[in-house]
Formats: C-alpha cells, sequence, structure tokens
C-alpha cells in the first residue's frame, strides 16, 4: 500500500486553521441555534465547541512537558477514566458561552505554533503514554498536533451536519 504522509509543514498549516475554520463553522449562528443537536443523545454546537477547546487546551501540556522533559510518562488518565458525557455536564459545557473559548482555542494555537517554530527540535521529542492493555506506547509532539488538528476538523464535520440537518 503506497501511504501520502503529510509534511510537518502542511500539519502545522491545518493547525493553525483550526480555529478560522471552527469560527466559519459558527457563522450566523445565534444562540439559540448554538444548541442544536442531531439527537437528544448527541451534543450540541455549543457543547462540541467547549469539547474541541478543552481538549486542545489539555494536550498543550503534552508540548510543555516535551520540551522540558522528554522521553517521560505523560498521562491524562484522571480525563480518560470519566465517560466524555460526564465532563461535558462538569464543565458545563451546555450553558456556557462559546466566544471565550473560541479566543482560547486561537490563543492555545497560536502559543503553540511560535513555541514549535522557536523549538524545531521539539516535534520529534516524545513522551510515554498508557495503552488501554497496561503497555506504554512513544507519541511525539507531531503525533500529538496532528491529532488535534483532526480533531478539530471532525468535529467541525459534525457541526456542518448539525446545520445541513436543520436546514443552517
Amino acid at each position: 500500500m503506497n501511504l501520502i504522509t503529510e509534511t510537518k509543514q502542511q500539519i502545522l498549516n491545518r493547525y493553525i486553521a483550526g480555529p478560522d475554520m471552527l469560527e466559519i463553522a459558527l457563522q450566523d449562528l445565534d444562540v439559540v441555534q448554538l444548541d442544536l443537536t442531531l439527537s437528544a443523545e448527541s451534543w450540541s454546537i455549543r457543547q462540541l465547541v467547549h469539547h474541541i477547546t478543552d481538549g486542545d487546551y489539555l494536550w498543550k501540556e503534552f508540548l510543555l512537558r516535551a520540551a522540558g522533559n522528554p522521553e517521560q510518562e505523560f498521562s491524562l488518565e484522571w480525563y480518560w477514566c470519566t465517560p466524555q458525557d460526564d465532563w461535558v455536564k462538569r464543565w458545563s459545557y451546555a450553558a456556557r458561552d462559546v466566544s471565550q473559548s473560541l479566543a482560547l482555542l486561537k490563543a492555545n494555537r497560536e502559543h503553540s505554533l511560535s513555541l514549535l517554530h522557536q523549538l524545531p527540535w521539539l516535534w520529534e521529542n516524545r513522551l510515554f503514554i498508557s495503552t488501554r492493555d497496561g503497555g506504554q506506547e512513544k507519541v511525539s509532539v507531531g503525533d500529538v498536533v496532528e491529532m488535534q488538528t483532526r480533531h478539530v476538523e471532525g468535529h467541525v464535520e459534525d457541526i456542518r451536519q448539525i446545520r445541513r440537518f436543520h436546514k443552517l
């Protein structure tokens, strides 16, 4: 199989475009429309925005730790051991304004990009992450940046689906 891989710069271009992509997906939605969902069991647009930003914020620590203490363990076990729907409730995603989350996502991405430009070697630094089977996996900063890039893109597509469903 012939796999086409993106260059570091292509990934970084997609990464920094994430906040703008999200803002475009939210364009012209009013406060009520931010609470639209695909179903009673799915997350609203508002909840998705907060989830995207908080996920980005959590993984930012990975970059900082990889710069200061590479080859060590990184754990979000405290977060992963709780179902995502519980975090949505605990962190009050349904009631919060999205403007602060949008600003934080943009600032976090710009800050991370600046760090990656200042420390080009950081892209390859790795930390150990525990796997569900009790093992450990070495994960690079580049892997995390690419993962967070896909995370935003995937949830932006979820928002687009909600908009199409509601003909917005």
